[in-house]
């Protein structure tokens, strides 16, 4: 019923002195929204400004501005013409997280410094992911146990993590969207010749490589990192893609809670200057449950979360069965797919499916998940992609630690 909605002479006029108002400079530029809500059953309509500001909804831009249109319960936005859209839905950096740790850069390897608690981590994060890594395996190197296994390190920073994974023996890439932070990483890692063939780093975010990197690591580690990324459910996804069918997930992070808030932020920055303020968002917090119900939809088994306790006076972790500040979990990615049904597969696979099962395998075509899995079997034709609906199989979820 909007289709022939157009502006008034007047409403033009006012958008356009508008726009010539914000072809200034970006100091120039504040927020600005105005609004204009009518009696029941009559047009509603919002202006909104917010230069040099990019939201979740991507219609922002530079000297962006868009309308929403309500009448009753329905509702359309309108771009104006000008506007250049752009996306950040594919997006999981945040730009302000970025601008603090550049300028942390260069003191990663400072095992006194702000990172401290960080090296300190190691004793508990390294043997928990080599641990849970070689229950997947049946004979390993002694001194080398994950020599074979290709770990991507999401959020490296400065390779406190991906070194000492290197030297287990795996080969290790870290990534990270900071470049200062992979300078670091690359020039410690150069003192030592061994760590140099095994580990590689890159520049970048994680979406980046999605695509060249599909089902291709062991395991993908996000420590002390979703807590940071702007796109949380876009992140694991992410990771999911670039792990093969049986891989590993680890992640470390904070619960989202009234004492994480206290001891996290208040204390750890503000008070005891254990970590330097602003480096966390109590709202980009996530708690155990929403985690793992998100790792869940998309395909990832949770075996295990620990809580994990820092004491500040002496400098250690340990682990711990409260989760209500730090926490680590585990995941494997699913390696065998249900299918819902017949119904979902491409017409033209489908007849040719049915054919070959009825000729070859002698196995009836019905809706049952055992005869389906069969044909999958059997049959390479009938892929993922043939299917618009899926479930996952998941193992079973191991208690504790």
């Amino acid at each position: 019923m909007w289709r022939g909605c157009k502006l008034s002479s007047s409403g033009s006029r006012f958008l356009g002195g508008l726009r010539s108002v914000y072809r200034g400079t970006r100091a120039d530029c504040p927020r600005l929204t105005t609004s204009a809500v009518c009696s029941k059953n009559q047009l509603s309509w919002t202006l909104q400004i917010k230069p040099w500001v990019v939201n979740e909804y991507r219609i922002m831009w530079f000297k962006s501005c868009s309308m929403n249109f309500a009448f009753l319960n329905r509702m359309k936005s309108y771009r104006l013409p000008w506007i250049r859209p752009y996306s950040t839905s594919r997006s999981t950096v945040d730009s302000n997280e970025v601008k603090t740790f550049l300028a942390l850069a260069h003191r990663w390897w400072d095992e006194q410094g702000v990172y401290a608690p960080l090296h300190s981590m190691n004793d508990l994060r390294v043997p928990f992911i080599r641990d849970n890594l070689l229950k997947t395996v049946a004979n390993h190197q002694p001194g080398k146990p994950l020599s074979g296994m290709k770990i991507l390190d999401v959020g490296c920073g400065g390779g406190l993590l991906t070194e000492p994974l290197g030297r287990l023996g795996a080969s290790v890439i870290g990534i990270d969207p900071v470049d200062e932070n992979i300078k670091t990483a690359q020039h410690h890692k150069s003192f030592d010749p061994v760590l140099d063939k095994r580990i590689e780093y890159r520049a970048c975010s994680l979406e980046e490589i999605v695509e060249e990197t599909a089902e291709t690591f062991d395991a993908v580690v996000a420590s002390e990192v979703v807590e940071h990324v702007i796109d949380l459910e876009t992140f694991i996804q992410c990771c999911c893609q670039v792990l093969k069918p049986g891989g590993s997930l680890f992640i470390t992070t904070i619960n989202k809670t009234q004492l994480s808030y206290a001891l996290g932020i208040v204390f750890a920055e503000q008070i005891a200057g254990i970590v330097p303020k602003g480096t966390h968002t109590w709202e980009k917090f996530v708690s155990p449950e929403k985690l793992e119900s998100i790792l869940e939809s998309n395909c990832l088994s949770v075996q295990t979360v620990t809580g994990m306790l820092y004491n500040p006076f002496s400098g250690y972790w340990h682990w711990s069965e409260n989760t209500s500040l730090n926490y680590a979990a585990y995941a494997v990615k699913s390696s065998v797919r249900e299918h819902s049904g017949p119904e979902f597969a491409l017409k033209g696979e489908r007849e040719e499916l049915r054919a070959e099962a009825s000729t070859n395998s002698g196995l009836r075509w019905d809706h049952g998940r055992a005869g389906l899995r069969s044909l999958v079997e059997e049959n390479p034709l009938l892929d993922r992609g043939s299917f618009a609906g899926r479930s996952c199989v998941s193992a079973p979820r191991t208690p504790g630690h």
